[in-house]
């Protein structure tokens, strides 16, 4: 089994910044991709931002391209999520995920962002 165990969210002015953790314990040497989801309110869950635990490749959504930044710290277990210039758009439930080798996912409990204009 895995936890994940988020931090780092809060209300921040727009153009501010945020940066999110998230520590992956448990089983996790089949570790795949880590990376964030978000869910605004009355909207779907979208994909943000992931990483490649092994090589680091990362892959961002259109929406947060250029503005935020994926990054993974190998012995800790753990990614960030560096988010700059925020947008009141970017208010939502961030979500930690992981997926592994085999395809087994988890996700973390959720830590809020809000932006306020």
């Amino acid at each position: 089994q895995v936890q994940l165990v988020e931090s780092g969210g809060g209300p921040v002015q727009a153009g501010g910044s945020l940066r999110l953790s998230c520590t992956a314990s448990g089983r996790t040497a089949t570790a795949y991709v880590m990376g964030w989801f978000r869910q605004a309110p009355g909207k779907e869950r979208e994909h943000v931002a992931t990483i490649r635990w092994s090589g680091g490749s990362t892959y961002y959504a259109d929406s947060v391209q250029g503005r935020f930044t994926i990054s993974r710290e190998l012995r800790k277990m753990t990614v960030y999520l560096q988010m700059n210039s925020l947008k009141p758009d970017d208010t939502a439930l961030s979500y930690c995920h992981l997926t592994m080798r085999g395809h087994a996912d988890y996700w973390g409990p959720g830590t809020p962002v809000t932006v306020s204009s």
